[in-house]
């Protein structure tokens, strides 16, 4: 169980981290609100991605003790994996402190509604479970069926409201993340974790 646990929260911690349209959004709002703020963005994104998870363990449960398709799983997943690490090293290696901060654009008011919008109309996200996170909820249906997937969302969605409702302090106190080597270096570390898992689904997929 220990060594589920943390390989899900080795693989999702890089997109926890990693910064994106919710992440900015979230820079905009917490400035004002405070850590309440990256609570409701957090509480938005679980609405859309739990339900997502479930549908996706739902439709795995039927191929889950058929080889070939576990395999395949593992080859895309781990490709995915590896394809992630090496744009997010490279992007952090030459990214500049100007495009680590939010840009001013329009954008709904609600926290909430915010999350809500951001998750489900990110088509990163969306291919990230169907391919990445798809290897998780196969491990977790082998590990312990529903109940293991229930235990793989706990162990990576704790990451997204510790994250966010961090970030919305932070922003609010007016201290700078982004720009911090110690923020870059663990983009990277993260980033080759992410390839050395990504090395090993595709080598345990065959």
């Amino acid at each position: 169980m220990t060594d589920f646990v943390l390989t899900v929260i080795a693989v999702t911690a890089s997109g926890a981290l990693a910064p994106g349209p919710l992440t900015f959004a979230l820079l905009m709002h917490g400035s004002k609100e405070g850590a309440k703020s990256g609570l409701f963005f957090a509480i938005g994104h679980t609405l859309v991605e739990f339900p997502l998870v479930l549908a996706l363990a739902f439709g795995l449960l039927a191929a889950i003790g058929q080889p070939l398709v576990k395999s395949l799983i593992g080859v895309v997943g781990g490709t995915g994996l590896v394809a992630f690490g090496v744009f997010q090293i490279v992007e952090t290696m030459t990214r500049n402190n100007a495009t680590l901060t939010p840009r001013r654009q329009t954008l709904p008011t609600g926290s909430l509604m915010l999350g809500l919008a951001l998750t489900g109309l990110n088509p990163y996200f969306i291919l990230w479970w169907l391919t990445i996170g798809s290897v998780l909820i196969m491990q977790a249906l082998a590990f312990g069926a529903l109940l293991g997937v229930i235990l793989m969302y706990i162990s990576h969605v704790w990451m997204d409201y510790a994250f966010l409702t961090g970030l919305a302090h932070f922003a609010r106190k007016g201290v700078k993340i982004f720009g911090s080597k110690y923020y870059r270096g663990s983009l990277i570390a993260f980033g080759v974790i992410l390839i050395c898992y990504g090395i090993m689904f595709v080598v345990a997929a065959f």
